[in-house]
């Protein structure tokens, strides 16, 4: 297996505060992870006292992105993700998924948070054929983004962007437009955009229990409607079936994931 490689930023130096609950922690003990702190712990049990379905949420997303990445590299023969806002690593990474099916696949991971930055350190390695990088670096820098991934990958070959409950914690909608444009125009004809994110109007107890999580001074993640979330894909060609619920994408035979969930998600390719 061979080494990750990081690019570091000024995240590398900030110290790992324990104090106030992160997204990614509470996302990753929501997984059964084990990545995460007493008060990460106190706030993701908090939050299920009062919406326990964040559970299912969570592991349905994380199925969603595997379904989607098994699809990229099976079926439209993607050999290049670009991952931004991976989290911590648990089971099934993109890099797992996509170089299982096939080895020489190359992955840049992009986040800014020092704990994720340790972790991919010590845990995305990639096999001898790919290329497995992180980049230390914020979603709200897309130029930035693109500069340090064109180390790894080659944007004059499709690469496939994963913008997996990310686009959420950019709380201005027209800003989140703007970056997913600005990323999607670097990338060549061919190229896939995977988005899912929290949905608004699905289910009334997810929007209590995430507006009461907003204003706990926790950093926020915005719900947005289905119709907001469809609106990243404007320009390009979505795969069947679509923007929908993502248990109902592609769903594996005898799953017993809910039909309706307040996460919506979809893959498209430019054309």
């Amino acid at each position: 297996m061979s080494d990750p490689v990081t690019t570091p930023g000024t995240a590398a130096h900030q110290k790992i505060d324990t104090s106030v609950p992160h997204s990614a922690r509470i996302w990753n003990y929501w997984l059964g992870g084990k990545d995460n702190y007493p008060v990460d712990e106190e706030a993701g049990d908090a939050y299920t006292a009062v919406f326990p379905g964040i559970v299912t949420i969570a592991r349905s997303s994380r199925a969603f992105l595997r379904r989607n990445i098994t699809y990229l590299v099976a079926e439209a023969g993607v050999r290049q993700f670009l991952d931004i806002g991976t989290g911590l690593p648990t089971a099934d990474n993109t890099h797992e998924v996509a170089q299982r099916i096939a080895p020489e696949t190359r992955i840049v991971y992009v986040d800014n948070d020092p704990m994720v930055l340790a972790h991919a350190r010590a845990l995305l390695y990639s096999t001898p054929e790919g290329a497995t990088a992180y980049i230390d670096s914020d979603v709200l820098d897309p130029d930035s983004v693109l500069r340090d991934a064109a180390r790894t990958l080659d944007f004059d070959r499709p690469v496939a962007l994963i913008l997996s409950n990310i686009l959420g914690h950019v709380a201005d909608y027209d800003q989140a437009r703007s970056i997913v444009t600005r990323l999607m125009d670097a990338l060549p004809s061919g190229s896939y955009l995977s988005v899912n994110d929290g949905s608004r109007g699905v289910d009334p107890e997810f929007d209590r229990a995430q507006d009461a999580y907003n204003e706990s001074g926790a950093a926020p993640y915005i719900l947005r409607t289905v119709d907001q979330i469809t609106a990243f894909f404007d320009g390009l060609e979505l795969v069947d079936p679509g923007v929908v619920p993502v248990t109902r994408w592609r769903p594996e035979a005898g799953s017993d994931a809910p039909a309706l969930i307040g996460e919506h998600g979809g893959l498209a390719r430019k054309p």
